[in-house]
C-alpha cells in the first residue's frame, strides 16, 4: 500500500463504483451502519445487565432464626 499513489486508490475507487453502481454501495453502507449499531447496543445493554446482576447479587439479607417453640 505504500508503493500506491492517491491516483491508485482513485482508479480503482472508479472501477469499484462502475462495478457495484452507488445505490448498491450506498445500501452496503446503510446495512453495515445498522449491523454496528445493533452491535453497541447490545454490548450495552450486556453492560448494564452485568452491572445490574453483580449489584442484585452484592446485597444480602440479615435474618435472625428462631426455635420453634
Amino acid at each position: 500500500m505504500g508503493s500506491m499513489s492517491i491516483w491508485h486508490w482513485l482508479i480503482v475507487l472508479v472501477i469499484i463504483m462502475l462495478v457495484f453502481g452507488t445505490k448498491k454501495l450506498r445500501n452496503i453502507g446503510s446495512d453495515l451502519g445498522g449491523a454496528v449499531k445493533g452491535f453497541k447496543e447490545g454490548v450495552r445493554e450486556g453492560t448494564e445487565k452485568a452491572s445490574s446482576d453483580t449489584q442484585s447479587a452484592a446485597k444480602t439479607i440479615d435474618v435472625e432464626a428462631r426455635e420453634k417453640s
